[in-house]
């Protein structure tokens, strides 16, 4: 059967996932008046809630006699490893830009992924039905950013479609009919080269996505690179230096049609499979034959750039909301992420009942601590840190960057342009991108964006869209200052008190509502001033036989301010934790009493100096 294996990659909310409901459903893999969710292939419950793809998923198509499997990719930078494992599988790529929005740093860390594997993409310029879509000169930057790339001359003349993702069209004109997708289909068939493979060698193949099922338990994903895979033949599992880890048989071979995994008796090289029955194989080991010599290779994933440590729950709430709350639970769990997960990293801490845990972002951990918290963990999660290296011909100290794109309205770029410089951000382009809009591009270190994003919203009046990707590494840049205010901190356990509160509310913004669960140590608030102040939010209203009327009608509470996970995972100092629950997310101080916290200070402050 002919074959052609294709991704479809773009930046995050270009119209990837949407755009494949429409190949599924005009390649007749859905019956007629079958109904299936918008944007069927975002089946987990984050991604449908944020509207984002966090992990990639293969489905399958049959155009006239050919079968196209499609890999739907994340768009955000953080889940950048699973862009990276997914292009071994894939001969040809469609590269989805938003009319309007034009080429955004996800677009181009994944093209220069794809280039540098030989791949010649073709380039879709998706929602050219908005009313600011600007066609033409986004095919220009489409260009420029694979010259940029140092694309070879194949690459650079690379075909282009025009289209509506959300309206199931596209064609290669701008005037074109309007109908369907059939130009696209057709383009993928004469442009994507059928895979080279080597049938007649013994079976192999490179897991490149690890996912579980209640009913089969690990599977894994890939495509077959040489050889026959057949139901029952014997396996063996080699790492990347040829260590055999498992030896076992092909219990289940599935491959994919539409957006099931159907069972089959056997594959040919050139297909994507997935597998089940191995215990240890995961990402990216070679699974074959028992007479297949070496190992094949797999791409490097880039290393993790960030990192925080996860530890138990030692508050006084502990227990009372989450079911798995042990070191060992939580442990198990970090370590499982790291197999399907290749661009997490998890180590034992130094303390005790800790864990570091290092990614690609605020995003993507967030997700994760998301993830770990609707399955009943309790966690506490310590303040995000970047990850820094020494140069290895120097061995100076540095630290990693990021390109940083920023959309904003002419009136806001100047705060925005100091706020980040303060941040050691170094403007590099400024220019009017239409409606009144600035695109400005800096070069910053990592660290210098924890926190800043909920910061921008605010100074652009929730106009702003803002977008980063990882630039590599740089000379330390020096110290950075972070948050301005102190905190509120409760002196007392209890329920937070309505009387107490209006008096607190004076000194600083509240993160509680009376009635909240709240303890010694918790963060009440952020206080108005530099410094932390204890209050008591208990305190009741001494009762007396004199009443004025009307008075406790008087105190009006401003309503709280709540934080997301990740804004609260941003907001916290060295010295404070996230505690995360199935029912709440708490912020508080490391260490709970107010003597320990004064030695802690003293000690950090001793070492400073």
């Amino acid at each position: 059967m002919d074959i052609r294996n294709i991704a479809i990659i773009a930046h995050v909310d270009h119209g990837k996932t949407t755009l494949v409901d429409q190949l599924l459903r005009q390649s007749g893999s859905f019956r007629e008046h079958q109904q299936v969710a918008e944007r069927a292939m975002d089946r987990n419950d984050l991604e449908r809630e944020r509207g984002i793809t966090i992990l990639a998923k293969c489905t399958s198509v049959m155009w006239k006699t050919t079968r196209i499997n499609i890999i739907d990719t994340p768009g955000h930078a953080d889940f950048g490893g699973e862009v990276e494992r997914i292009l071994n599988m894939v001969d040809g790529a469609i590269v989805l830009v938003d009319a309007a929005e034009g080429v955004l740093p996800q677009t181009k860390f994944v093209v220069g992924k794809a280039l540098a594997r030989g791949i010649r993409p073709i380039v879709v310029v998706n929602k050219v039905d908005r009313q600011d879509a600007r066609s033409d000169e986004v095919h220009t930057e489409v260009f420029d950013l694979f010259a940029a790339l140092d694309a070879d001359d194949n690459q650079l003349d690379f075909p282009m479609l025009y289209a509506s993702g959300r309206q199931g069209w596209a064609d290669e004109t701008m005037d074109g009919p309007r109908q369907n997708l059939d130009a696209m289909f057709d383009l993928v068939i004469r442009h994507v080269p059928a895979p080279t493979v080597k049938p007649d060698a013994p079976f192999a193949m490179v897991a490149s996505i690890l996912d579980y099922d209640n009913f089969l338990g690990r599977v894994l994903t890939g495509r077959i690179e040489q050889g026959t895979a057949r139901v029952n033949m014997p396996l063996k599992v080699m790492r990347s230096d040829g260590t055999v880890v498992e030896t076992g048989r092909l219990t289940k071979l599935m491959s994919f049609r539409g957006l099931d995994r159907i069972p089959v008796e056997e594959a040919q090289a050139g297909d994507i499979i997935a597998v089940a029955g191995l215990t240890d194989g995961t990402i990216p080991d070679t699974v074959c034959s028992p007479e297949q010599a070496k190992p094949l290779e797999a791409t490097p994933v880039d290393p993790p750039t960030l990192a925080m440590t996860f530890r138990i729950n030692d508050g006084p709430l502990a227990g009372r909301e989450g079911k798995k709350v042990t070191s060992r639970q939580i442990r198990e769990r970090l370590y499982r992420e790291t197999e399907g997960n290749v661009a997490i990293k998890v180590t034992d801490s130094n303390e005790s009942d800790a864990f570091e845990v290092a990614g690609r972002g605020e995003l993507q951990l967030g997700v994760l601590i998301e993830q770990m918290r609707r399955e009943g963990f309790e966690l506490a999660i310590g303040r995000p840190r970047v990850l820094t290296r020494a140069n290895p011909e120097t061995g100076d100290r540095e630290e990693p960057m990021e390109d940083v794109l920023c959309d904003v309205d002419e009136p806001y770029s100047g705060i925005v342009v100091d706020k980040i410089s303060q941040r050691k951000g170094e403007l590099q382009d400024m220019r009017p991108s239409g409606g009144g809009k600035v695109r400005l591009t800096f070069r910053m270190p990592s660290r210098g964006l924890i926190g800043y994003h909920g910061e921008f919203l605010t100074d652009t009046r929730g106009t702003g869209i803002m977008n980063r990707i990882f630039a590599g590494y740089a000379p330390w840049k020096g110290p950075i200052q972070g948050r301005r205010n102190g905190s509120l901190i409760s002196t007392e356990g209890g329920e937070a008190i309505h009387y107490a509160l209006f008096y607190i509310q004076e000194r600083g913004t509240l993160f509680v509502n009376p009635g909240d669960k709240v303890y010694e140590g918790l963060i009440l608030g952020e206080h108005s001033r530099g410094s932390d102040l204890d209050v008591n939010p208990i305190k009741e209203k001494k009762l007396t036989n004199v009443r004025a009327a009307g008075k406790d009608d008087a105190m009006l509470l401003i309503p709280p301010r709540r934080m997301s996970l990740e804004q609260a995972i941003a907001y916290i100092e060295d010295d404070e934790l996230v505690e995360v629950t199935p029912g709440a997310i708490r912020l508080r101080k490391r260490y709970l009493d107010p003597n320990e916290r004064k030695r802690a200070e003293r000690k950090s402050d001793s070492a400073a100096a």
